[in-house]
This record gives C-alpha cells, structure tokens and sequence, in this order.
C-alpha cells in the first residue's frame, strides 16, 4: 500500500499512467476545450445521445396526495385533515388529479409529454428509509446486490466511456451508481469537486486528504468542508465492488484534483436567462443543465430532493415541496428547450415508499408501500400507467403495488438508453410498460 505522501507526490506527475483517467483527461477535457466549445451536445455519443436524469424524492413521497384519487370516497374517510378537495386539483381522469402544487407538470401531462406510474413498489416491501432506498438503487429486492442498477448499466453497455458516463449532484455517491469498473462521479457543485484547501501546495494537499480520514468525517454529513467525498459509516458505497473506503478515497481525489479546473470551465459555459429559485433541487437541476450544455460526455444524471418524510403536519410541507419541484422542472426543462437539448434528455422521478392510507394523529403520515412515479421528456408517451391500489384491498393498512419499479426501469433502459442486456443489468427479466 503505497503511502499518502507517495500518492500526493505521484497525483500531479502519474495522473495519466492512472487507470482510472486516460480517457477522462486526453478525450474528455481535451475534446471539451477544443472541440465542444460553442456546442450544446455530447461529443462522445452525438448529436441525437440521450440522457436519463434520476431524481429522487428522498423520504418517502405521500402518492395519495400528490395523485389524488378524488373520485373515491374511501380516500376522504381516511384523511378527513390531509384529504385533497377536487376544486383544488389539476384533473387528469375521471376520479384522478394531480396536486395543484404541480401546474407545469400538470401542463406537460395535457401535452402528452408526462407519464404518470400508478401503484409503484415491489414484492414484500420494507418501511426502512435506508433499506428500501437500497432495494430501489440496487433493482434487487432481496437487498444483497453489491452493485447498482445504473453501475450494472455503466458496466454492461458503455464500456471504455469516460468515467464522468454518471455524474450525482449529491454528497456521497449514489448506491445505484456502484459498479465493478466505472461508477461515475459524485460531486455537490463543481466548486466542492477539486481539494479545496490544496491550492497546488503538496504539504497542504496533505493535510486534506488526511482531514478526510479524521473521526466524524464518514457520517451523513460529510467532511467538514462540504465537500463530496464523504463516505457513509458502515454502508455500502456507490464505488467499485470490493473497493476500500482509503481506495476509494484516494481514486475520487485523484480525480478531483486533476479535473477540477475543466469541469469549472464546463459550468462556466452556459449562459441562460431561464430564471431558477434558490433551492437546492433548482440549484442542482441548472447545474445538470449546464452540465448538458457544455457538452459533458455524461449519460446519466443523479440529483435529489429530500424532505418528504411527512410524519407531522404534512399538508403545507409537503405542498411546499411538490411547489419547489414543478418550479425546478419547469425553468430546468425551458433551459434544455433553449439549449435545444429537449428532445434528448427524459427526467424519471422515485422515493423508496409512499406513505399510509390513513393520516396519523399528527396531521401527517407514517411509512407506506406503493407510490407513484413521473418519467417526462424526449421519447415519453404521456397518460397513466398502470392500475391506481385499491383503498379497501390494503396489506397492514398500506397500498399494495400494481406496477415493478422495475418494469419502469426496463423501460428507460431498453427504450431510452438503449442498452443491451437488460435481464443482466435488472437481475431478471421485467417487461417495460410501454411509457417509451
């Protein structure tokens, strides 16, 4: 094992011996400044390549009041506080609206451009925040995968890419990204994704990276600085199979520090005059976009938006945080519109569980089962999927689901990204549901 002083002093000189970088510096970086400089798409996979965006809605979105099943009486009944009235719905069907909170999802819908997936899950569902959201990212339910989806995807159909193939606004790494051989990238913006307290100085590049390795720097808040490479404590991680936490941590450096300027110079590149909120979910939205527009050889995006675990006084919360998302959507698809990018990148939404049938004593909702998911973009057939869960047919008080995620993921796989080998990335054959 090679020492930290060793890997510092080798970082700069031995970057493009290292295995991991090649390709992303000599074609990526060389090909962004020279070639993509005035463009708005992807060199590496074409005028026409498509790209998924992942966003998740981290805590357990409520289904019920986000699709609201406003013709069925039972819904009323269990939700005499939280319950949605009609009039204050965007109609999608008889006996079906959206959240008001959501107008321009609810526009894209009317236009054909928005699928909405009814009854959500998977066999033998667990409540666990941690646990479920591992079964989503993984695409096993059996919860024993050491590897994601979207790795499985990096993997098997884009082999000799660059590592920024994947590419998460997030502070640790997804587990959907873990991979045996590339899994992408992690970063919160492109000002955290370099050593920001090195400056180019060896001794104080030094001191970082053994920052990184004190005490308190691997829980969920990540290292102090607010940087991305943070590591969760006794979890498994969105890197190679079988990596160390210290490998991990000296590869994501590496990486860092040589790429840093370049991807600084990417976002610098897009000007828009698409106005985006303040939140975080718009922050990183516009930065995906800027991403796009700067041509990064980037195949799928990871970005989350988090609060949506709803035990008490829900109904403004979590109105708020379907608010704070349609916003987001909205200014981030006028950018791509823009851009000209539209038609090539389709934007999936999940959360690990929806949320109970009946509101709790608190104004609010407990843990749940089945839920509903959003895929809007290029090559989406817009209406609803699948079956909406019966109220009175429940499993302990929860949904039962009608629709795999799964199936939803085949979809965006075979359909969208076009990969190969679908039954091998997903763990067993699912049919898709036809939304591509």
């Amino acid at each position: 094992m090679k020492t930290r002083r060793d890997f510092i002093r080798s970082a700069v000189l031995g970057a493009s011996a290292t295995w991991t970088l090649p390709g992303f510096i000599d074609r990526t970086f060389a090909e962004l400044g020279d070639e993509a400089r005035d463009r708005s798409t992807q060199f590496t996979t074409g005028k026409d390549g498509s790209i998924l965006v992942v966003l998740q809605l981290a805590g357990g979105n409520d289904g019920l009041n986000t699709l609201v099943p406003f013709g069925n009486d039972e819904y009323y009944k269990a939700r005499p506080k939280l319950a949605k009235k009609q009039k204050d719905l965007i109609r999608l069907s008889d006996g079906i609206g959206l959240n008001n909170s959501m107008p321009f999802l609810g526009s894209l819908f009317k236009e054909g451009r928005l699928g909405v997936v009814q009854g959500v899950g998977y066999p033998n569902p667990n409540r666990s925040h941690f646990v479920s959201t591992s079964i989503w990212e993984t695409a096993d339910t059996t919860n024993r995968a050491n590897t994601g989806w979207l790795g499985r995807y990096f993997d098997n159909a884009c082999e000799g890419v660059d590592p920024t193939v994947g590419m998460s606004f997030n502070k640790s790494t997804p587990e959907s990204f873990g991979a045996m051989r590339n899994p992408g990238v992690s970063l919160s913006s492109p000002e955290l994704y370099r050593w920001i307290h090195s400056g180019g100085n060896q001794a104080q590049a030094e001191e970082f990276f053994s920052e990184l390795n004190q005490p308190g720097n691997d829980d969920e808040d990540g290292p102090t600085d607010g940087g991305s490479i943070d590591m969760p404590a006794g979890g498994k991680v969105g890197g190679l199979a079988g990596e160390s936490n210290l490998d991990f941590l000296e590869r994501v450096a590496l990486d860092a520090q040589v790429s840093s300027k370049k991807i600084l110079e990417v976002a610098a590149k897009h000007k828009t005059n698409v106005q985006y909120d303040g939140t975080p979910i718009a922050r990183n939205l516009n930065l995906v976009s800027r991403m796009i527009a700067g041509g990064m050889a980037t195949r799928v995006y990871y970005v989350s938006h988090g609060g949506f675990d709803t035990h008490n006084g829900q109904i403004n919360s979590h109105d708020r945080l379907l608010g704070q998302l349609d916003s987001a959507l909205k200014s981030f698809f006028a950018d791509l519109k823009q851009q000209g990018n539209d038609k090539r990148v389709t934007l999936m939404t999940f959360s690990e569980f929806g949320r109970r049938v009946s509101e709790n004593a608190s104004a609010g909702t407990d843990h749940g089962k089945a839920s509903c998911m959003f895929v809007a973009g290029g090559g989406v057939k817009g209406g609803l999927y699948g079956k909406y869960p019966s109220l009175t047919e429940l499993s302990q008080g929860d949904l039962n689901h009608t629709v795999d995620f799964r199936s939803v993921y085949a979809d965006l796989l075979g359909g969208w990204l076009k990969a190969p080998n679908i039954g091998k990335i997903l763990g067993g054959e699912y049919k898709g549901i036809g939304m591509i």
